[in-house]
């Protein structure tokens, strides 16, 4: 009996398996452990992205988070609140008036997340391995890449980049 841990061969004329597809079965897996290793730290992961945007940001709003995290408003409003009874998140109006809070990392929230982060470096230490430094370097710009591509704004441009190019050439 095989290990269920252990991938089955592939068909042997089964094609390759679509890049994006082997990106999806990563980040599920990076999920999986990310998931574990911040539970250890009393955060979800979607708390850790939070706070990590706050240290890159200036104050974002929760709107702001909830669409670089990928979730609704009302969830990250969650987030948001229990990070802030936690005490690793201060909330104050903005400047410019209305409802909407700006969003600030405290010294208790910094904290937390450098821990939060040395987890995440250890998960990717195992990850990469036995890749070595010049292609860890290409894999990131290149994923860096593949996700500045698939972004909303450079969507919205494909098709009028598209109507601009030569039409194909018949010959292989």
């Amino acid at each position: 009996m095989t290990d269920p841990g252990t991938p089955a061969a592939a068909a042997p004329d089964a094609p390759p398996p679509h890049v994006s597809y082997l990106v999806f079965r990563l980040e599920r897996r990076i999920r999986a452990c990310l998931d574990d290793a911040l539970a250890r730290h009393g955060m979800t992961t979607t708390g850790y992205m939070a706070l990590a945007e706050l240290r890159l940001r200036d104050a974002p709003s929760s709107a702001d988070l909830a669409r670089i995290a990928f979730v609704t408003p009302q969830a990250m409003n969650l987030v948001i609140r229990d990070l802030e009874q936690r005490g690793l998140i201060r909330r104050e109006p903005h400047p410019r008036g209305g409802r909407a809070l700006r969003t600030r990392l405290t010294a208790k929230g910094l904290s937390t997340l450098r821990r939060c982060d040395r987890s995440l470096d250890d998960i990717e230490a195992v990850m990469l391995a036995e890749i070595d430094v010049p292609d860890r370097a290409a894999l990131a710009e290149t994923l860096t890449r593949c996700a500045r591509a698939l972004h909303p704004d450079a969507r919205a441009l494909a098709p009028v980049l598209r109507s601009q190019e030569p039409p194909p050439s018949p010959w292989p």
